[in-house]
């Protein structure tokens, strides 16, 4: 199996994670800065990162309400999605990622111990790409 690249799409900054290559964890790799009204989406940095990685495809968190339903945030996803399909020709998955940001923060706190604020913005992005990568690796693998 080749890698995957786990993304949480956000309005300023996209959370990037990648996959080992037997598909088992996913770690973080770094944060892009985003500026929709300026039609920067941030390829470049992904460009960079597919010609590093050589991905089998991308992992996008699908960010759904509480009570299940799609609101502005997984029409961004999609959208971003379509944007990574057209540019790379690689497929996109997308994973439920509720509650991935309320999980990071306690990771970030509880296990980490990164308990100043600004400290954990840097990373928050990045831990939620790796917990939305993580949860579709363990929900698709081949061996269970």
């Amino acid at each position: 199996m080749r890698r995957l690249l786990g993304l949480d799409i956000g309005s300023k900054t996209v959370g990037v994670a990648v996959s080992d290559e037997l598909g088992y964890t996913a770690q973080k790799v770094e944060t892009i800065k985003i500026d929709e009204t300026k039609f920067n989406f941030g390829m470049k940095s992904i460009k960079k990162l597919v010609r590093e990685y050589d991905p089998a495809g991308f992992v996008l968190g699908l960010p759904k309400n509480m009570d299940g339903t799609n609101g502005d945030s997984v029409a961004r996803s999609k959208a971003y999605g379509e944007r990574l399909k057209k540019k790379f020709a690689l497929p996109v998955y997308y994973s439920d990622e509720r509650l991935t940001t309320i999980e990071s923060h306690r990771v970030l706190v509880e296990e980490a111990g990164i308990h100043d604020r600004h400290k954990r913005k840097e990373v928050i992005d990045q831990m939620a790409a790796v917990l939305i990568l993580q949860n579709y690796l363990d929900l698709n693998r081949k061996d269970q």
